[in-house]
């Protein structure tokens, strides 16, 4: 009979080899798991993997940061309510690769949710190296995990997206701290850079260039704010042009992994990209040869605009009040306006954001542990860690024990 210890062992060994046979990782029996290129990306660390981390290390907390992360621990962040003057404006221009734009005073960076990366991510970051001009340039994949539009969780995101794109493993940082591009704002400017450059595709420069710039000598304070254009893109288009998420996730709902090799890159081998293939459709709830999965506009609404616009118009999703998490900027807040085709948020402490209907999700996670939102205002969020630990300080109790069964009377 074996002992309970060694159920244990087996248990925490079988959980990190699921993990690392998700990723296509190769151990070497001693507990490190190599990709496909030889390069060690993770080790295995109390039954799980631990992935290796090559990003700089973090300035010290300042008092605008500690605002920041108090609001990304709530998913609170967004655009004020009231507009201050910004420093300067972002210049909205296809990258040029400047003098403006390289350089030790400033960061160029992208924000996105890379759920799943695809060769089409290529451009932005091509031209986010383009806009860095040999200056230091950080790619932030976003934090956010669901079965709809984000299966893929951020440390298999990460791990995947350098395997796609060798030429920026170093750039791409896997840091649980950037959950929405406030929060890479705020490092930043914490950091010491007074110039910052900001990637993204065209169709959603118009609403970080607002977001950055209302911000600016509030939560963060740059000199000069660029958010530049990495490109349009074309929907309908064959190839790179065309290539999105969504249709990947699509093309996984229907059991097409053809069309889903498209998407990705030559340097992801065939067996890396079956793996990806599997981890998408694990993520997303799909069970082998049995296709129960949810709707397409759940999964991939910009390839079914009506569908998501019969659900919107008939009140069935997305209503006045409901909590919502923008997927383009990590920003979640109430629904206080419903629009044709948009909606108008405003988070808890009061910064209003709006977004278009097919860039956002239900928000439903429940994490902040911290006892304060910001300084002065406690957390009030029932369900999460830092809500328990006030009510425990309000009632002075100093911890709470399980009594089910540890103190039950044996009887004979």
């Amino acid at each position: 009979m074996k002992r309970f210890s060694l159920f244990l062992k087996e248990a925490a060994t079988s959980q990190a080899s699921t993990q690392a046979k998700k990723l296509n990782l190769k151990s070497d029996g001693h507990g490190s798991w190599f990709d496909s290129r030889g390069n060690l990306v993770a080790v295995t660390e109390k039954g799980r993997l631990k992935f290796t981390n090559k990003k700089q290390p973090k300035a010290q907390e300042g008092p605008v940061r500690k605002m920041a992360t108090a609001r990304a621990d709530d998913k609170l962040a967004g655009a004020p309510r009231q507009e201050p003057a910004p420093k300067s404006r972002a210049k909205t221009a296809e990258p040029e690769g400047d003098d403006k734009s390289g350089g030790g005073d400033t960061l160029t960076t992208a924000f996105g949710r890379f759920n799943p990366p695809t060769i089409g991510h290529e451009k932005l970051l091509q031209a986010a190296k383009k806009a860095a001009a040999g200056g230091d340039l950080k790619i932030y994949p976003s934090r956010t995990q669901d079965n709809k539009k984000n299966p893929l969780d951020p440390d298999m995101k990460v791990s995947y997206m350098r395997k796609m794109f060798p030429d920026f493993e170093e750039q791409i940082i896997n840091d649980p701290d950037m959950r929405s591009i406030f929060d890479v704002l705020t490092a930043a400017s914490e950091e010491g850079y007074k110039n910052i450059n900001i990637v993204v595709g065209a169709d959603r420069q118009a609403e970080f260039d607002n977001l950055a710039q209302k911000y600016n000598g509030e939560l963060y304070d740059f000199d000069l704010i660029r958010v530049i254009s990495a490109g349009v893109r074309d929907a309908d288009a064959e190839g790179v042009e065309g290539m999105s998420a969504s249709k990947m996730r699509k093309a996984v709902a229907d059991g097409d992994f053809e069309s889903f090799r498209k998407g990705t890159p030559k340097e992801l081998d065939d067996g890396d990209t079956q793996a990806l293939f599997d981890a998408v459709r694990q993520g997303m709830g799909i069970k082998a040869k049995k296709k129960e999965v949810a709707e397409m506009w759940e999964i991939a609404p910009k390839c079914d605009p009506k569908g998501l616009r019969n659900q919107y118009i008939g009140g069935l999703i997305y209503r006045m009040g409901d909590i919502v998490e923008s997927l383009h900027t990590g920003l979640v807040g109430k629904i206080i306006r419903r629009g044709t085709n948009h909606l108008i948020c405003v988070t808890e402490e009061d910064y209003m954001f709006k977004s278009w209907i097919r860039d956002v999700m239900e928000y439903t996670e429940k994490k902040m542990e911290r006892r304060m939102r910001v300084p002065g205002k406690p957390n009030t969020l029932e369900g999460t860690g830092g809500y328990l630990k006030n009510a425990m300080a309000a009632t002075g109790t100093s911890s709470i024990k399980n009594f089910i069964n540890k103190y039950k009377i044996k009887k004979s």
